[in-house]
Formats: C-alpha cells, sequence, structure tokens
C-alpha cells in the first residue's frame, strides 16, 4: 500500500501545483520501497523536487500578493531545514533516520499543508485576473 495517495482531499484547483503535488507522491512512494542502495539518490531527487515547487509557490505568492506570504513561506523553510537534516544523515550511510522521516514525517505534514495552506494559496491565485 501506497503512503500517499492522489485523492480528492490532496488535490487542491490549481493545475500547476497539483503537478508538483503528484511528482512529490510518486517520489515519496518510490522511496518507501526502494531499495538501501537506490534510496540516497531518490531521497535528493525528492530534496531537489521541493526545493523547486517551494520556490515556484514563493514566486506565486510574491507576484500575487498573496497575504499570507509570510506563514506560508515560512512553513517552507521550516521543512526544507528539517529536510536538510535528514539529509545530511542519509548522506552518512544512516538510511533509517530518511525511512523514518519518510514514512513518519512527510506524508502527515505533506496532507496537513494541502488541505490547509496550499489550499488557500489555489484559491487565492485562481481570483486573480489572467496575466
Amino acid at each position: 500500500m501506497a503512503l500517499l495517495e492522489k485523492t480528492g482531499t490532496l488535490t487542491v484547483p490549481y493545475g500547476p501545483i497539483d503537478q508538483d503535488h503528484g511528482e512529490f507522491i510518486n517520489l515519496l512512494n518510490a522511496l518507501d520501497t526502494a531499495t538501501n542502495a537506490d534510496f540516497p539518490a531518490l531521497f535528493q531527487e525528492l530534496y531537489e523536487h521541493t526545493e523547486a515547487h517551494f520556490e515556484r509557490e514563493n514566486q506565486w505568492m510574491a507576484q500575487s500578493a498573496f497575504p499570507a506570504v509570510i506563514d506560508h513561506k515560512g512553513e517552507h523553510q521550516r521543512v526544507l531545514g528539517e529536510f536538510k537534516q535528514f539529509k545530511s544523515r542519509v548522506d552518512k550511510g544512516l538510511v533509517a533516520f530518511g525511512r523514518s522521516f519518510v514514512r513518519d514525517r512527510l506524508p502527515q505534514w505533506f496532507a496537513l499543508h494541502v488541505t490547509t495552506m496550499d489550499t488557500a494559496l489555489a484559491m487565492h491565485l485562481n481570483q486573480q485576473p489572467p496575466v
């Protein structure tokens, strides 16, 4: 069984965000079943994907004058900081730490983040005039 499924609760009404989220879910699920040998490279890929996704969201928030930009960006910084701590352990060969982060932290955080912060951002973006 997958850690996360692409369900209605994990989608937002904004296609580009949903595309990024779909890739995040695919990578997270791949990490859950990865061998110890494959885990570090996939963990790096998930980190880079998350970093790029957050940067895109940060740009959209700035361009659209999103009212909750400070809180949302702060959450991005917090998660990337936590990611980096676990990445440093995985880079040292401590794959068990990375597996714990992937299984016990990321799915719960992601579900909450999507249903709160990202849904609010998507609704805001959809109210903006076309560029």
